[in-house]
């Protein structure tokens, strides 16, 4: 049975769907993240809610999307309008889009307002914070790309609002723990004492960086390896190998391992020299702190340590029955987040 009371928040992504089911206090009951490689077509997107939806269920729906990039829509336009048409048909009850400036819109004003909800998840997270936090830095690493976003005294402060703008900001770093190519990290890295260079291939992915280092979730490594092999220690060894024009056998696993860490390495001084940029606007004090989420959370705990500035996780800001249902809602923060704002309305 459906609890009227209940709001579910929907963050259609372009490699995952996130869902979280929230009850009128705002306490999490579930969420769910789950593989949706939406370039192969609008299917993926069905399956996906329809696996949600054997979870959970709620009568009022509030949605931000990404989805709208996948390369089997002409332009954002039309992938905004596809998406949403198939949510709203898909969903019992009230369904509205998140905007940038027009706060929540039902199907009929998706058309007049698709570029102000294209690609706004971030905004959704930010616009939630903003109401708890005083002077931060949103950092939200996903599987593809990371967010940043300064909050100064409750207000978001952004030069940028769309992709092309927040690419030049460095608010929108296209870089994930999962997804990310390993040539696009580097053209050499230090090996077994020497500079070495990169393959210019598909050979390995950030998601075998960190299943080398041990900080990579199993759950939030979904999506495929790059050979369509399985996603263990080993077969992540012999990926990373292939970045250096060997093969696994050439060296120890420890060597492999030091090569993963080196990968790392250069992710997090990209990530920390865009989040400077981000702090240079400010006169930072005390009471700035990070806010980080998403698979990638971990490595925003690394760079603030680095920058010695306070890391305070997104879970802190999520109510729920146990740490289990917290986590998982935190990885599906942006879902979490337009709930939220629904919620509020």
């Amino acid at each position: 049975m459906v609890n009227n009371t209940c709001v579910m928040g929907w963050d259609i992504g372009g490699a995952h769907l996130k869902a979280v089911l929230r009850d009128a206090t705002g306490k999490v009951l579930a969420a769910r993240q789950v593989y949706c490689p939406l370039w192969r077509g609008l299917n993926e997107l069905t399956l996906a809610m329809d696996n949600v939806l054997q979870e959970m269920q709620a009568m009022r729906h509030y949605v931000t999307m990404t989805g709208e990039l996948a390369d089997i829509f002409p332009n954002r336009q039309a992938g905004v309008m596809q998406i949403a048409q198939l949510i709203s048909l898909k969903l019992l009850g009230e369904v509205r889009f998140f905007t940038r400036s027009a706060g929540f819109v039902s199907l009929d004003h998706v058309e007049h307002h698709a570029h102000d909800i294209a690609s706004m998840n971030w905004l959704a997270s930010l616009q939630y914070l903003a109401k708890q936090a005083e002077q931060a830095l949103f950092v939200d690493i996903g599987s593809t790309t990371t967010d940043l976003a300064v909050i100064d005294n409750h207000v978001p402060k952004l030069l940028g609002f769309n992709d092309a703008s927040r690419l030049k900001t460095d608010e929108l770093v296209y870089t994930g723990v999962v997804r990310t190519p390993l040539m696009a990290l580097a053209q050499k890295i230090p090996f077994n004492g020497d500079w070495v260079n990169v393959a210019a291939e598909h050979f390995a992915t950030t998601a075998d960086v960190y299943t080398l280092t041990g900080n990579l979730a199993p759950e939030d490594n979904m999506s495929e390896t790059a050979d369509h092999a399985e996603k263990t220690v080993e077969a992540s060894a012999r990926r990373i190998a292939r970045m250096v024009g060997m093969d696994a056998a050439d060296a120890p696993l420890d060597a492999w391992r030091q090569l993963a860490q080196n990968f790392k390495n250069l992710q997090a001084q990209q990530l920390q020299l865009a989040i400077l940029r981000q702090l240079s606007r400010f006169t930072i004090s005390r009471h700035w702190q990070i806010i980080g989420c998403g698979a990638g959370e971990f490595l925003a705990a690394e760079v603030a340590l680095r920058l010695g500035l306070t890391y305070v996780p997104v879970i802190d800001f999520i109510v729920a029955e146990n740490a289990e249902l917290k986590n998982r809602a935190a990885v599906c923060f942006p879902a979490f987040a337009v709930a939220g704002l629904g919620l509020a309305c």
